[in-house]
């Protein structure tokens, strides 16, 4: 989907998804009427069924994310419909209604993985609000599922064996700080999984069940990012044919994600920042202030404290989106987690592809390793791809690298002088590499280098002595005792 299109779907307020689909199962006419005209009414996706066979089929044809089911039905009773609904879907939510609301009834609905239990009559308040928090579970359930697929199938983080500690703390954080409401601004190169991070934010907080809306700021000029973001009102602008809501209110009690907010113009920036001051904005044209409840997430690839420095970024806008920092190390400073991906990459390109499974010389792995990844995760996905698609034998040679990274004389060479090196070899050579060339730059301070790494001192001093990392005094050449 293009960028201008996922833009109109947010902006079109009549483009918004439903709040989720429905089905009813009740052999009643008046009460499968009364319940699909109350649910349509709230915009829910709505269907019936008149015995539990009939909701069956439904199910097995269109995917729900809640069944409402009478408890007594015609022919099969609700509770046996109920345990072929969780054979087909456990995750499906269902909730009983019936007429014959007695303890024992609910109770055994909700051992046989009931949602809730409600008794007819029913108050049509307490059913809509019982509807929104089950379907908010259930869509919040599939968001987290295809979050954490997305991690794997992407980047393989969920892999703990030989996952980096830069992205172990990553994690670590993410789960820290997703359950608060502070804005987080999201700081690495292209190509790091800036959006994954802050999705991933979201999906752990107590918004989840809200929009996740995502806005590419450096994408559009300052007119169209401002009506995107604000909305307008009628005769607005000469286009403005008719009135449309802003990212701010779509995102309202959720998250609003600003990609790349470094390329925001100054007048936009005072505009974010009034409403990160006061929850309040206006439509472009409009004379009336919306209140709105929105946890901004921020991300960027450039540096705002330089930005300030020279005059294009706010001074104030910075310090109120830096509540708290996620800074996404480049692929290059967490080169132990390529091989990983290579493999990964070479698996889900063959089976796209429909070719036997690839897999990756010594020789191609260390060009791979050796190389310094502008474009990070994102850029050896696309290398592997192409080596996979160009590929006819089993084995991925340095030939299907592409210029610049098959390079023998591009970057540092690794183990040059040993082609027969394990793979444990090349990793603990890359990071001994890594180490030194940090402690070279602070003049062979370990503090200091540790810091810089962003691990106890302790860590430093381990590794430092398992890769056998000599030692040299401040300024001189000899080793430290």
């Amino acid at each position: 989907m293009s960028e201008a299109a996922v833009i109109a779907r947010h902006t079109d307020a009549d483009a918004r998804p439903t709040p989720g689909s429905v089905l009813i199962v009740d052999d009643e006419v008046e009460i499968r009427e009364s319940l699909q005209a109350l649910l349509e009414l709230e915009g829910y996706d709505v269907q019936t069924a008149d015995d539990g066979e009939e909701g069956l089929n439904r199910i097995a044809e269109h995917p729900f994310d809640l069944v409402l089911l009478d408890y007594a039905l015609p022919g099969r009773n609700g509770m046996e419909i109920l345990q072929d609904i969780r054979s087909h879907d456990p995750l499906l939510s269902v909730i009983m209604i019936t007429a014959y609301g007695t303890v024992e009834n609910a109770v055994n609905a909700m051992q046989a993985g009931a949602t809730n239990f409600i008794q007819k009559p029913w108050d049509n308040e307490k059913l809509l609000a019982d509807v929104r928090a089950t379907v908010g579970r259930r869509r919040a359930e599939e968001e987290n599922i295809q979050l954490k697929r997305a991690l794997k199938e992407r980047y393989n983080f969920e892999n703990i064996v030989g996952r980096s500690e830069a992205m172990l703390r990553i994690f670590d954080l993410v789960a820290q700080i997703a359950p608060s409401r502070s804005t987080v601004l999201i700081q690495g190169e292209s190509g790091t999984g800036k959006e994954l991070i802050a999705k991933a934010i979201h999906l752990n907080s107590t918004r989840r069940d809200r929009a996740f809306v995502p806005v590419n700021t450096g994408s559009m000029p300052p007119d169209l990012l401002e009506s995107t973001l604000f909305g307008h009102v009628k005769g607005a602008f000469t286009s403005a044919i008719a009135s449309k809501k802003g990212l701010f209110e779509i995102a309202d009690r959720g998250t609003l994600f600003l990609d790349e907010i470094g390329t925001m113009s100054i007048e936009t920036q005072s505009k974010i920042l009034r409403v990160l001051q006061d929850r309040k904005f206006m439509h472009l044209g409009g004379v009336q202030e919306i209140q709105v409840d929105v946890r901004i997430i921020a991300a960027t690839n450039v540096d705002l404290k330089q930005q300030v420095r020279e005059g294009r970024f706010r001074e104030d806008l910075f310090y109120r989106l830096n509540v708290i920092t996620v800074d996404l190390p480049p692929l290059r400073q967490r080169r132990e987690d390529i091989p990983l991906l290579v493999e990964f990459f070479l698996k889900k390109f063959s089976e796209e592809n429909d070719r036997p499974l690839r897999e990756i010389s010594q020789d191609a792995l260390r060009f791979l390793m050796n190389y310094g990844w502008p474009g990070n995760v994102r850029e050896l996905e696309n290398v592997m791809e192409r080596a996979v698609v160009l590929s006819s034998t089993p084995t991925i040679t340095a030939d299907l690298l592409p210029d610049g990274i098959n390079d023998r004389d591009a970057g540092f060479s690794m183990l040059e002088h040993r082609p027969d090196a394990t793979l444990f070899e090349i990793l603990e050579e890359c990071e001994r590499r890594i180490i030194v060339a940090m402690l070279e730059k602070c003049n062979w301070n370990q503090t200091e280098t540790a810091e810089k790494f962003k691990v106890p001192l302790s860590t430093l001093n381990q590794k430092i002595k398992r890769l056998n990392i000599e030692i040299r005094r401040k300024g001189r050449d000899q080793i430290a005792s």
